[in-house]
């Protein structure tokens, strides 16, 4: 075997790309048989690219960037502590051979410090790395489950590493081609006797029987040709190969070879690229968005690849039809509809406010009796807040379609996610919305997402809501009471109510929402935090439990949740991991115990977080929350009288005409003060009745019927003005 050296180290090619054309037989010898394999020869193959070094690995803004001793044999990246102590062998490479070091901070490794077992693995086989344009120094290596931010101490430093990659990949892609062509030589000799014994028995001469013959093995004479041309045309396709891996170049030339050759590698899939640029978006997030290592947690290379047949066999009922099912339903509306991307430009500059003097007259008391100033106001109502809920409305019907096909575990896992989904916009809004009057509504008509919504503040004291949406084969319902204190630091926020989802053939689910929590009134950066165990329940198979992590001072993994899906007689099917404000995914391997995803192997997502509005506001909407109040000539003549966006205080906060919207706020609240008078008289809610059995609130129909027609007989002017004889 010929051994020839690349700039990131020494590179051990294939047997079969050193074979020469004079070590194939002649066309007229006679066949041999291929020789044994040396024992060992597949392990010294192995050893391609050896080499380690220091390299600084970002960890997380507390800790900033931290050495750590990396290690590349064999196709898979190790990476580890540095801890002080002895100098030892664990320095040299894993599994024998010579290691060549990369940077000057490497030789302090074998002297008074050491690196510790590895703490976290990338294979490169299914990995991608790109340099960083900003930084000579830095670049960065994407695999399934983690990105790795890493910095070199100098550029040459880098450019050793990157060519390291490049040739330890190269090899292991291009032994694995290799493997799979296998060229086969026939050790079978030829013979002409019984040809010769059967012509002699017909009575031919021996001329004519010699003349065949001869016929006989010159044409296997020109099929050893052909083979041998055949192998040589194998030979110059690795040869070929090899040279464009040396060179570093893309592998996408050596796929284009293998494509012709009627070979391919279709394991490389969409990581087997690298980059010396990157795109401006990623370049922003340079340093934001890192994967704090998890040190305690280390993947062994069989254990990442191969799973149980049991497993596979779960996992592949689960993804039954999944990927189709989920692109229908995304793209599966012809109906585009523009909306408002962004707010009105405010009219007046906002002005500060006395905090001291409403915190002192206010702890302990309810927040819904409480008057604050519209300044602690969004421009919305939670009647519209109730609707931005089901901004994730699609997970609903592909759950539908999951159940249509018969794959009940998926439809409750979809059916979680979008209970969690509705928690996703809450991230950093520090604004409450209105509290509505009685009697106000609010509708939603939104054709291009198959939804049709409203709701309608039912009572008073206890305040309740009530909301029905109908979608592509289901419907949802519920009613809301939300009981909060006011604590001065802190504002809790307990939801009293049953949220429900009927799919049309009859399948029923049902939860209620957990724990809120708004956190810094006074001091410090203000957020809100979600926490308690949400039990969605269901009337058939499934059902499933969600547990909202309760956030601590030392949390280094924040907005947590994680779950399980179990059957009728406790088995439990599935499990659920992720965050209430990015993503949620779902495995069959048990993640009670994982702290994320990325230590979590062959988790698939059920549901991510859609991207920010390009116009935030300073009540950080998202983007569809900011088409909630929109308000047309065409759709104001529509609506009824007691429609959320002809809430002059609400319109008026919208519009930064601040002064006014304070002032009306002022003058509703007064008249809010008579809602107990009105419902001391027996007064009843429009468009809602109260279920006698259960106490719930359901839609009794009519709404869009009586809109359809213009018909808003007996709808009160509440946002106009009244008088109080």
């Amino acid at each position: 075997m010929t051994q020839s050296s690349g700039s990131g180290g020494n590179l051990h090619h294939h047997g079969l790309c050193c074979l020469s054309a004079a070590a194939l037989p002649a066309p007229d010898a006679p066949p041999t048989p291929a020789p044994e394999p040396e024992a060992g020869a597949g392990a010294g193959a192995a050893v391609a690219v050896a080499v380690a070094g220091v390299l600084h690995k970002w960890t997380n803004y507390g800790r900033g960037w931290r050495e750590r001793w990396f290690s590349l044999h064999d196709g898979v990246l190790s990476y580890s502590k540095i801890r002080s102590g002895a100098a030892g062998a664990e320095c040299d490479g894993e599994g024998g051979g010579e290691v060549r070091l990369i940077g000057g901070a490497s030789s302090r490794i074998g002297g008074e410090r050491r690196p510790q077992k590895p703490v976290g693995v990338i294979f490169l086989k299914v990995s991608s790395f790109r340099e960083s344009k900003s930084d000579d120094r830095r670049f960065y290596i994407f695999s399934p489950t983690k990105t790795l931010h890493l910095k070199t101490d100098s550029k040459d430093d880098r450019v050793a590493w990157i060519e390291a990659l490049i040739l330890a990949r190269s090899f292991y892609s291009l032994r694995s081609l290799s493997g799979r062509i296998t060229f086969v030589q026939s050790d079978v000799s030829v013979s002409t006797d019984r040809l010769r014994n059967r012509m002699q028995q017909e009575g031919l001469n021996g001329s004519l029987i010699q003349e065949c013959e001869q016929i006989m093995l010159s044409e296997f004479s020109s099929y050893r040709k052909q083979l041998k041309l055949c192998y040589e045309d194998h030979l110059s396709l690795f040869g070929s190969c090899r040279h464009h891996f040396e060179e570093g170049k893309d592998a996408s030339i050596i796929q284009g070879a293998l494509t012709r050759n009627d070979f391919s590698s279709s394991r490389h899939g969409n990581f087997s690229e690298y980059s010396t640029t990157e795109s401006d978006e990623f370049e922003k997030q340079d340093g934001g968005e890192l994967t704090c290592e998890d040190e305690s947690t280390f993947f062994d290379a069989a254990d990442y690849f191969i799973e149980s047949n049991k497993s596979s066999a779960m996992l592949s009922s689960i993804n039954c039809g999944e990927g189709i099912l989920d692109n229908q339903m995304q793209d599966s509306s012809p109906l585009q509809i523009k909306r408002r991307s962004k707010l009105p430009e405010p009219t007046e500059k906002e002005r500060g406010i006395s905090l001291w003097s409403i915190i002192k007259d206010s702890v302990g008391k309810d927040l819904t009796r409480v008057c604050l100033p519209v300044y602690f106001n969004e421009p919305l109502s939670s009647l519209q807040k109730c609707f931005e809920d089901l901004e994730y409305s699609h997970l609903l019907d592909q759950a539908y379609q999951y159940g249509k096909v018969g794959n009940g575990l998926m439809r409750i896992l979809k059916v979680a996610a979008f209970a969690v989904s509705g928690y996703a916009s809450s991230v950093a809004r520090p604004c409450k919305p209105f509290n509505p009057l009685l009697g106000e509504t609010y509708e939603a008509d939104f054709p291009e997402r198959g939804v049709r919504f409203f709701a309608e503040k039912v009572s008073h004291h206890p305040m309740l809501i009530a909301c029905h949406c109908e979608g592509k084969g289901w419907k949802f319902w519920g009613d809301s009471n939300l009981k909060s204190k006011f604590w001065g630091q802190s504002i809790q926020v307990d939801p009293v109510g049953v949220l429900t989802v009927e799919f049309d053939d009859g399948e029923i689910f049902q939860w209620s929402k957990v724990t809120t929590t708004i956190h810094n009134l006074i001091l410090g950066k203000l957020y809100c935090s979600h926490h308690g165990t949400m039990h969605i329940k269901g009337n058939r198979q499934y059902s499933c439990k969600l547990k909202f992590k309760e956030p601590s001072l030392l949390d280094r993994n924040p907005h947590l949740v994680q779950g399980f899906v179990e059957d009728n007689d406790g088995n439990k099917a599935s499990f659920f991991i992720g965050k209430w404000d990015e993503n949620m995914y779902y495995s069959n391997l048990d993640t009670s115990k994982v702290k994320s995803v990325d230590q979590l192997k062959g988790a698939s997502l059920l549901w991510e977080k859609n991207k920010p509005s390009l116009n935030p506001t300073r009540y950080n909407l998202s983007s569809f929350a900011i088409t909630l109040n929109e308000l047309s000539p065409e759709l104001q003549d529509k609506l009824p009288p007691t429609d959320s966006r002809l809430r002059p205080d609400q319109r008026h906060l919208e519009n930064g005409e601040y002064e006014k919207a304070n002032t009306e706020k002022l003058r509703l609240e007064r008249r809010q003060r008579m809602s107990s008078k009105l419902q001391d008289n027996g007064w009843k809610p429009r468009w809602f009745q109260q279920d006698s059995q259960d106490g719930t609130y359901r839609f009794k129909g009519g709404y869009w019927e009586a809109r359809e027609q213009g018909q808003w007989d007996g709808c009160l002017d509440i946002f106009g003005e009244f008088s109080e004889t």
